[in-house]
C-alpha cells in the first residue's frame, strides 16, 4: 500500500517568527535540575571555565563568567519563569544517562540516547510525553503536521507513548558529503596535451581490484553543467577499459604516467564529454565519478606530492580526527556510499529496510564486510592516511593547512570553513557529488548504477527526557519541564534554539528581524556583531559557536538557516551543486515517509520494543561494543579497514556474518527489532486513517 506522507521541514512551523507561545507561569520560579547538554562540558546550558575563562563578553554586550547560564537559557529561564540548576556532567548523551540512571531522583531533565530514554520510559522511569500533549500545543501541532516524526519517537504502539523530545540537526536534507581539494584535481587532470612534472613517486603495488564493470557500458543520469536539466552520460568500458584494471595491468607506474593514463581514460570512456576540464568528472555539477575512478585519482594524488604540495608525501583519504573513533567511523560510512552498501549510515544501529519491507542489519550482511575489505586494499596501497592506520607524527588536524590531505567525508559547513582559516589563495576544499554505485533498490534484479546517499537528516539518536522520580509529586515542576519542551517547538522557541536571543539577530528600526529567504521560508539574518564573533571565537564554525557560547542547538529543532549564513562561499558552491542534483532527482536518498518501495523508507530512530524485549536486547551488548561509534570505543568495521580480517571469529566476511548472527545474538536481535517494526507499521496505519 502506498504511503507518501513526507516529513515537512521543521522550519515550516515558523509561520511567524514573532509569535509568542502559551507557556505555564507560576508566582515563583520553578527550579529545574538539568543534566542536559550536547557532548562535553563546553556544550552545556552553563558556561564552562574552559570557554568563559575569567569572563567573556559576547555580541549582546554582556559579560559571562564560568557557571553562568548561556544567553539562550537566560532567555528560556525568563520566558518560562524557571530557575535552572546545573547537574550536567559534561558527557555524551549515552554516558550522561548512564551516570544518572540509578539516581534519577536527583535530576528533572536529562540527556540520553533515544533508545535508552525509550527503554527506561517503558520501565516507568521517564515521563510519557504523550500523556501530556494537552499541555503542549506547539509540540502536538508539530507531531500532527509530521506523522513520520511521531513514528520515529513512539516508544509503545499500544499506548502511543513518547519518552523523549526529538532533536533535529536540520531535517530532510543531506548530512555528510565527500570533500576534495578541487584545485589538486584540476591541476592533475585539466588542460591540453600530456601532464608533465619534474618529479613524481612510484605507485605502490596494486591491491585494489575493480568494483565497476570491465566491459560494456553504463548509463548515468547527471545534471547538466549549467545546473538546469538532467542528461545521460555513458561510461564506455569497451572503448576505454576499466581504469583500475588498466593501471593494475600496466605494472610499475610513476605519478606522471598514472595521471596521463587517467586523462586518456576520461577522454575515451566519456567520449570527450568533459573536454579538457576533466576535473568535472569529480568536482563539476555534471560529475559522474565512481569508486574505481576515485581510486585511480587517489593513486595519482599520492604519487604526485611534488606537484601538489612541493614535498615528497601527501595523504589521500583521511578522517577529521584519525585518533578519535567518533570520527574514524566516517571511513566506513563513506565505504557504504562508495560500494552500494545500506545500513552504514542508518538512523538506528545498522538497520535498513529491504524491498520486501523487512529489516536488515549491515553487521550481518556479506556486502558490508566486502566493502571494508575493499577499503583495506586502499590502506595497503597507501591511499588512506598513515595516521588513520597507525600513530603518525603529523596530525590530521593540520592536514589541510599544511597541504597534506586530499579528501575526507564529513559535514560541509564545519569543514569548508578551512578555506578561510587554513588554505591559501588559489586553494579550494569543496564538497563534491556523491559517487555512482550499484544499488539494489528492487527496480532491477541486477542492481541500478545511480547516486544514492543514506546520510539523510532525520530525528537524531539523542534527545532529552523528563525524570519520573525527579518531578514526582511536584506538578509545578512537571509542568515547567513540559513547557520547556513545548516552547522549543513554538515559532519563537525554534528561532531561539537555533539563533540564540534577539540580541544576536539583525533587527530593523522597528525592532523586527531582518530576514532572508531560506528554502522558501523567511528566516532571520544574524547580526553583524554575531558574525564577527563567530569567526573571532570559533574560527567560523557555527556549531561550535552556537553550542559553546550561545547555548543553542543543544537539542530540539535546529534550523540550517543560521549555519547557511556562516558557510564559506566555497561551502555554498559545493553544497549548492549537490542540492541541485537532489532537487532534479539524480541523487536519491531515504524518504522520511512509509514509501511504496520500502527500500527508500528511512528507518525510525527508535523502535517500540517492549520492556521484556528491551531486557533481552540488553543481553546482546557485545553487538554495540563490537561496533561502537563513540569517541573512546572501537569498531570492527574500522578495524577491518585498517588490518583486514585479522580478528578471531572474523577471519573472513562469511565468518564475520556468522559470528555476529549466531555467536553474538545478531539474528535474535534482528528478530526483536522486526517484531517492533511490524507493530509500528500497524500503529502508523492507524495514524494515517
Amino acid at each position: 500500500m502506498k504511503r507518501t506522507l513526507s516529513l515537512l521541514a521543521a522550519i515550516v512551523m515558523l509561520v511567524s517568527v514573532f509569535a509568542v507561545p502559551a507557556v505555564a507561569e507560576t508566582a515563583a520560579p520553578v527550579e529545574l535540575r538539568m543534566a542536559t547538554g550536547y557532548n562535553n562540558a563546553k556544550t552545556g546550558l552553563f558556561f564552562d571555565a574552559s570557554v568563559a575563562g575569567e569572563g567573556i563578553t559576547l555580541a549582546d554586550g554582556k559579560t559571562y563568567l564560568a557557571g553562568d547560564l548561556k544567553p539562550t537559557w537566560v532567555e528560556v529561564q525568563n520566558v518560562l519563569n524557571v530557575t535552572f540548576v546545573n547537574q550536567y556532567q559534561g558527557n555524551s548523551a549515552s554516558n550522561e544517562f548512564d551516570f544518572w540512571k540509578d539516581r534519577l531522583d536527583e535530576v528533572d531533565m536529562l540527556s540520553g540516547t533515544a533508545a535508552k530514554l525509550s527503554e527506561y520510559g517503558e520501565a516507568g522511569s521517564i515521563v510519557n510525553l504523550a500523556d501530556h500533549l494537552d499541555k503542549m500545543p506547539n509540540f502536538k501541532a508539530y507531531l500532527d503536521q509530521n506523522p513520520i516524526v511521531r513514528l520515529s519517537i513512539t516508544g509503545n504502539t499500544d499506548t502511543g507513548a513518547i519518552y523523549f523530545s526529538p532533536y533535529f540537526d536540520g531535517v530532510n536534507d543531506i548530512e555528510r558529503m565527500p570533500l576534495m581539494r578541487v584545485d589538486w584535481v584540476q591541476k592533475l587532470l585539466d588542460g591540453e596535451g600530456e601532464f608533465t612534472a619534474e618529479a613524481s613517486n612510484k605507485l605502490a603495488a596494486a591491491a585494489y581490484t575493480p568494483y565497476m564493470p570491465t566491459e560494456g557500458t553504463v548509463e548515468i543520469d547527471v545534471v547538466t553543467l549549467d545546473g538546469t536539466a538532467v542528461e545521460k552520460v555513458t561510461k564506455n568500458y569497451d572503448a576505454a577499459g576499466n581504469i583500475v584494471a588498466k593501471m593494475n595491468d600496466a605494472g610499475e607506474l610513476d605519478g606522471v604516467a598514472a595521471v596521463n593514463m587517467l586523462r586518456t581514460y576520461i577522454d575515451e570512456a566519456y567520449n570527450g564529454y568533459y573536454g579538457t576540464t576533466r576535473s568535472n568528472l569529480f568536482v563539476g555539477q555534471n560529475a559522474a565519478w565512481d569508486a574505481d575512478e576515485l581510486v585511480a585519482l587517489l593513486r595519482c594524488v599520492v604519487a604526485n606530492p611534488q606537484t601538489l604540495n612541493g614535498t615528497d608525501t601527501v595523504q589521500g583519504l583521511f578522517s577529521r580526527e584519525d585518533n578519535n573513533n567518533q570520527r574514524r567511523v566516517d571511513m566506513f560510512r563513506f565505504a557504504g556510499t562508495l560500494f552500494g552498501v545500506r545500513g552504514l549510515e542508518s538512523r538506528q544501529d545498522f538497520l535498513w529496510i529491504d524491498t520486501d519491507g523487512y529489516l536488515r542489519d549491515a553487521r550481518q550482511e556479506l556486502d558490508a564486510y566486502e566493502a571494508m575489505a575493499k577499503m583495506n586494499t586502499l590502506v595497503q596501497e597507501g591511499l588512506i592516511s598513515k595516521a588513520f592506520v597507525e600513530t603518525a607524527e603529523e596530525s590530521t588536524a593540520t592536514y589541510l593547512e599544511n597541504d597534506l590531505g586530499f579528501m575526507h567525508y564529513d559535514y560541509n559547513q564545519t569543514q569548508t570553513v578551512y578555506n578561510e582559516t587554513k588554505l591559501q589563495d588559489g586553494e579550494k576544499y569543496m564538497a563534491v557529488m556523491v559517487p555512482v554505485a550499484r544499488w539494489y533498490d528492487g527496480t532491477d534484479e541486477n542492481g541500478v548504477y545511480m547516486r544514492f546517499t543514506e546520510s539523510w537528516r532525520s530525528v537524531k539518536t539523542d534527545g532529552w527526557g523528563i525524570s519520573v522520580a525527579g518531578v514526582a509529586g511536584d506538578e509545578a515542576k512537571l509542568n515547567a519541564a513540559l513547557a520547556l519542551i513545548d516552547y522549543a517547538y513554538s515559532p519563537e522557541g525554534m528561532i531561539l534554539m537555533s539563533y540564540g536571543p534577539s540580541a544576536f539577530i539583525k533587527q530593523n528600526d522597528d525592532g523586527s528581524f531582518v530576514t532572508f529567504n531560506f528554502n522558501g521560508t523567511e528566516m532571520p539574518v544574524i547580526a553583524d556583531a554575531t558574525y564577527a564573533e563567530l569567526w573571532e571565537k570559533a574560527s567560523g564554525n557555527y556549531t561550535n559557536y552556537a553550542r559553546q557560547f550561545l547555548g543553542s542547538t543543544l537539542s530540539f529543532a535546529k534550523s540550517q538557516a543560521f549555519e547557511y549564513q556562516c558557510t564559506h562561499e566555497v561551502g555554498k558552491e559545493g553544497a549548492g551543486k549537490i542540492s541541485v542534483a537532489i532537487g532534479l532527482g539524480t541523487i536519491k536518498h531515504p524518504e522520511l515517509a512509509v514509501t511504496e518501495n520500502p527500500w527508500y523508507t528511512s528507518v525510525p530512530t527508535v523502535l517500540p520494543n517492549t520492556k521484556n524485549e528491551n531486557e533481552t536486547l540488553k543481553s546482546y551488548s557485545a553487538l554495540s561494543e563490537k561496533f561502537n561509534a563513540a569517541k573512546g570505543g572501537a569498531n570492527a568495521f574500522v578495524d577491518i579497514i585498517v588490518a583486514g580480517f585479522a580478528t578471531e571469529g572474523m577471519f573472513s566476511a562469511e565468518e564475520a556474518v556468522s559470528t555476529i548472527a549466531d555467536t553474538m545474538g545478531g539474528a535474535d536481535y534482528l528478530f526483536l527489532k522486526q517484531e517492533a517494526y511490524d507493530r509500528l507499521l500497524v500503529y502508523y496505519e492507524g495514524l494515517a486513517k
